[in-house]
């Protein structure tokens, strides 16, 4: 008999609850949002998140902090996130390197897609391939053809493996049907000194790790990866243009939410992101950067992690690379 009246007591409390929850959701945010970046502050990706974090600072009127935790390949900034309140207050820089982390590790302490939601995309970076000036290969068909009449003396330098750029060289002798020796070094500059000294012969990387020496001209961009041709290199042709079909590799980050924030919060900050993403400033110093800035729908963003995990999943089965811990 005493049991009604608890339920009662509940049911008032939720009741008297559901109102202020739905008025919080409205007008969020009401405090500053974190934004964490899973790598250290400089780096291209960090600018990127700070474009984006000032615009949306001044169309939500509360301040967007970057808080930069780099680390175990975006994991800690990831587990990080990951376990925040879902309120709209924490938000997580995520992107290729997560869906690249899903398929090469065999355990992650939490999932990209069911441990967050997206918001939208954000950047996006083509990769480079590149040479020394003054080298014999012109295009990439000089690269195929060179590899194919010596199997396995034509080195390709990447930095890291399991890193975007190792990936796309392991993506590129597999569509092109050549076999290769891809060579990774720790930093990109290391791996530019080599390509320098004729160590190496061409190499995967982004505009922003090489920028410098393409505008001295010791580098020359021999094709992009991306489905155009990049703004910022307009007379430079795509691997597509240069014959291997369907040959696309770009990078991108976004942002997401814990998995449980309310949909009237993600729609919020969607359309914030779709509203200030064409400022001029945006743009144009993203263009500087090597990156072009580009909203999404938050569907549209989880469909693009998805076929990246398999995407490199396949990549990683086909060249061998064994999986981590």
């Amino acid at each position: 008999m005493r049991t009604a009246p608890v339920i009662a007591i509940v049911v008032a409390a939720l009741l008297s609850a559901a109102p202020r929850l739905a008025q919080a959701q409205s007008d969020y945010p009401i405090r500053p949002v974190s934004l964490i970046v899973p790598y250290a502050s400089g780096g291209v990706a960090d600018v990127a998140m700070r474009l984006l974090g000032d615009k949306l600072s001044n169309r939500l009127g509360q301040q967007f902090v970057i808080e930069n935790r780099p680390g175990a390949g975006g994991i800690v900034a990831a587990q990080t996130a990951a376990g925040a309140p879902a309120d709209g207050y924490t938000l997580l820089m995520t992107g290729n390197n997560n869906a690249i982390a899903a398929a090469l590790f065999t355990s992650l302490p939490y999932n990209v897609l069911t441990d967050f939601t997206s918001v939208s995309t954000a950047s996006f970076f083509d990769l480079l391939l590149v040479t020394r000036a003054g080298s014999l290969l012109h295009s990439v068909q000089d690269v195929v053809a060179a590899a194919r009449a010596n199997p396995g003396k034509l080195n390709i330098g990447t930095i890291n493996p399991g890193s975007t750029q190792n990936l796309a060289a392991e993506l590129f002798a597999s569509t092109a049907g050549i076999k290769v020796a891809i060579v990774p070094f720790r930093t990109s500059p290391d791996m530019a000194g080599a390509v320098l000294r004729g160590d190496i012969d061409i190499a995967f990387e982004f505009y922003a790790a090489v920028h410098g020496l393409l505008a001295d001209k010791k580098l020359v961009t021999l094709a992009s990866a991306g489905p155009v041709r990049a703004a910022y290199l307009p007379d430079v042709p795509t691997v597509v243009e240069n014959g291997l079909k369907d040959y696309e590799v770009t990078s991108w980050n976004g942002l997401s939410a814990p998995a449980a924030t309310p949909g009237k919060i993600i729609a919020t900050l969607n359309r914030a992101v779709k509203e200030v993403m064409p400022s001029p400033d945006i743009q144009s110093r993203a263009q500087e950067m090597g990156m072009a800035m580009r909203w999404s729908t938050p569907e549209e963003m989880t469909a693009r992690m998805k076929a990246d995990i398999a995407k490199w999943g396949a990549v990683i089965e086909k060249a061998g690379i064994a999986k981590r811990d």
